[in-house]
């Protein structure tokens, strides 16, 4: 396959054209950002971390029927990903409080929801990606009911089948982020990535934080975490 021109280039990965019209190439940065780039590092081997990591995730998801953009693993970096147009809402999916809702709302970090709640944030650094509500999409043209009601159906579902998973190896799926992209015949896939870089992990127990919030709050040993999360992937795999 021929990598071509760089189409996009994001916080974490730099999306290429390929010479095949159905297939993109992703690679992946070592870069750690927070707080919409506002903190930025370099760590080597993150890049491939969440690379396997992403990979092993969205290919359990299509093994539970969840489709997503993602192709395959090319290599430690790379993969390849469906051209999607990206729906420009982030779907936050939250299982306990933490983070932006508590500092949002002044409500305790750590409190079970008695169900998950869904949010929307426009995709603008620019305005810190705010949170809307639905008749913002809808008015503005970001998306439509249909897609909404899709988008939230699939962040749902993601969010059981995911929750599942990793109370199997051990840890607390808090929140995490998920982005829609359309395909040419207008289905909504999963896009962009699930790792430890858009995801809140929290190890069952303690909440020792497994994710992005070691390089937010300064905890130190970020790549560790990210180890540690594809260290029990890894191994949950070998047990299937």
């Amino acid at each position: 396959m021929e990598i071509r021109e760089m189409l996009y280039e994001g916080k974490a990965k730099r999306l290429y054209s390929t010479d095949d019209p159905d297939a993109l190439y992703l690679k992946y940065k070592n870069s750690l950002t927070a707080f919409n780039a506002k903190k930025k590092a370099e760590m080597e081997g993150k890049g491939e971390l969440n690379n396997m990591i992403s990979s092993w995730i969205f290919k359990y998801l299509r093994s539970k029927g969840i489709d997503s953009h993602f192709i395959e693993r090319i290599d430690e970096l790379s993969q390849l990903v469906k051209p999607v147009t990206i729906v420009p809402l982030e779907v936050v999916v939250r299982n306990v409080t933490a983070g932006s809702i508590c500092r949002r709302l002044g409500v305790e970090e750590g409190m079970k929801l008695p169900r998950p709640l869904v949010e929307f944030y426009y995709k603008e650094d620019e305005l810190d990606d705010p949170l809307v509500i639905r008749d913002h999409a809808v008015l503005f043209g970001w998306a439509t009911d249909e897609e909404l009601d899709r988008m939230t159906e699939m962040a749902l579902t993601v969010d059981s089948v995911l929750t599942e998973l990793f109370s199997s190896i051990d840890i607390d799926l808090v929140d995490f982020k998920l982005e829609f992209g359309k395909d040419k015949e207008g289905n909504i896939l999963l896009a962009d990535e699930i790792s430890p870089d858009t995801c809140r992990f929290w190890q069952k127990g303690t909440r020792q934080s497994l994710d992005k919030d070691r390089f937010r709050k300064d905890l130190g040993d970020v790549l560790g975490a990210y180890r540690e999360i594809w260290r029990r992937l890894s191994e949950k795999k070998e047990d299937n």
